[in-house]
């Protein structure tokens, strides 16, 4: 029958670890430092893994939309031929506000949708400029879209877009370039000549797919077009409504613009409709080849600190032979023998354990406020270091236990 220790001798046999641990800090230290490297690795590595997962999702959203699609003229660009590229612009129509429209009027709940048209311009107040910002003209439901943040401020409303009012938001690398040391709410900025008032601020947002998502100047469609005129093709963006599928949005809008265009059963779509996956699925390829290699490399280091601690505890067993026989002869048992040395070898392994989480934890606090990085250690995180860690000072307690328990009493003795 498997030893199993009652609670006051599990009790007794940490004490007793914790003594023994003491009583040789320089050895007890090699183990915690052997662990926390360990511990520190496997928390890094998943904390990493993490972080590019959510960043994926994060900057998706705020680029494209989470679960959006678009209707374009033509997408994917980079993934057709130079051939195809050529055939759909030449055979897609543009699209128009009036498509919008069409689209709008007959979502039948299924989506909400808003048109955009952008371009990178100079945008000016005073002596101040911020070239190559993108400048967007949209609809008042973007935000209903995408992840804008907005920090100060508000969007634009369906009155000020239907009215074409010259109001702006703006991305947080515009806003700090154009007004430094000041509130842009309220304040105006020029674009190709025209006076913007700035009704919001974005927060900083990062990048996407290699693209900064901080230089955007968002305002209504009829305002971009005084400004730029007409685009030669819109952007429709759209989002499944509440409590619909992607599918469900997608069909509904194809259909849609479908009969608008009048096309019949067999003919093929005269657009394209695409989901901005290609951002998010580098990311999310990124973080899975990280997650792939993160079970190796966390094995490799356990494994190095297990025979770290498993060789200071074989050490300090040896140091304590005449110990051990002089307490198996006054009556302790194989078993008491064994929690011991599994308590000590335990003790070292979880203070290696909290050191390294909580090295990690500072770290990834450094990391993210130098780096505006959304990235934090997460309990389930922490959770698996710290059980790594008592697990690891298990195994390498295992051995050396079971060579204490085996002590003859009469050699032990003698030792000394």
């Amino acid at each position: 029958m498997a030893f199993v220790p009652r609670l006051p001798c599990l009790s007794r046999a940490f004490a007793q670890g914790a003594r023994s641990a003491r009583a040789n800090p320089l050895r007890s230290g090699l183990g915690v430092l052997a662990i926390a490297v360990a511990v520190a690795t496997l928390a890094a590595v998943h904390t990493a893994v993490e972080g590019l997962t959510l960043y994926a999702r994060q900057s998706t959203a705020r680029a494209f939309g989470a679960d959006s699609f678009v209707l374009a003229r033509v997408g994917a660009a980079g993934q057709v031929s130079r051939r195809e590229l050529a055939r759909k612009q030449e055979r897609n129509p543009p699209l128009r506000r009036a498509d919008h429209r069409f689209l709008d009027a007959h979502a039948d709940g299924r989506f909400v949708s808003a048109p955009l048209a952008q371009r990178s311009a100079e945008v000016k107040r005073g002596s101040h400029r911020f070239e190559n910002a993108t400048v967007a003209g949209t609809g008042h439901r973007l935000p209903e879209i995408r992840e804008l943040a907005i920090r100060e401020g508000r969007f634009f409303s369906a009155g000020e877009e239907r009215a074409g009012r010259q109001v702006a938001v703006l991305g947080h690398e515009v806003a700090e370039a154009l007004f430094p040391g000041r509130d842009p709410l309220g304040g105006t900025v020029r674009l190709a000549g025209r006076g913007f008032t700035v009704i919001g601020v974005q927060e900083r947002l990062g990048t996407s797919a290699g693209m900064s998502l901080d230089r955007s100047v968002w305002v209504p469609l009829p305002a971009w077009e005084r400004a730029y005129g007409a685009a030669p093709s819109l952007q429709l963006t759209a989002h499944p409504a509440p409590g619909q599928t992607v599918a469900a949005a997608e069909d509904r809008a194809r259909a849609t613009l479908r009969a608008r265009r009048r096309l019949g059963p067999g003919v093929a779509d005269d657009f394209d409709l695409v989901a901005p996956e290609a951002a998010r699925s580098f990311a999310l390829a990124v973080a899975g080849r990280v997650g792939g290699v993160a079970p190796l490399l966390s094995a490799m280091a356990l494994l190095a600190a297990i025979v770290v601690v498993a060789n200071t505890t074989l050490v300090s067993v040896a140091q304590r032979t005449f110990e051990i026989g002089v307490r198996r002869a006054v009556g302790a048992t194989r078993g008491q023998i064994v929690s011991e040395v599994l308590a000590e070898a335990t003790l070292v392994a979880l203070a290696g354990g909290a050191l390294g989480t909580g090295v990690v934890a500072l770290a990834t606090d450094l990391l993210a406020g130098a780096f505006a990085l959304d990235l934090a250690l997460t309990p389930r995180t922490v959770a698996l270091a710290i059980g790594h860690a008592a697990g690891a000072g298990l195994l390498a307690g295992w051995y050396p236990a079971r060579l204490a328990s085996r002590v003859e009493i009469i050699r032990a003795l003698r030792a000394e």
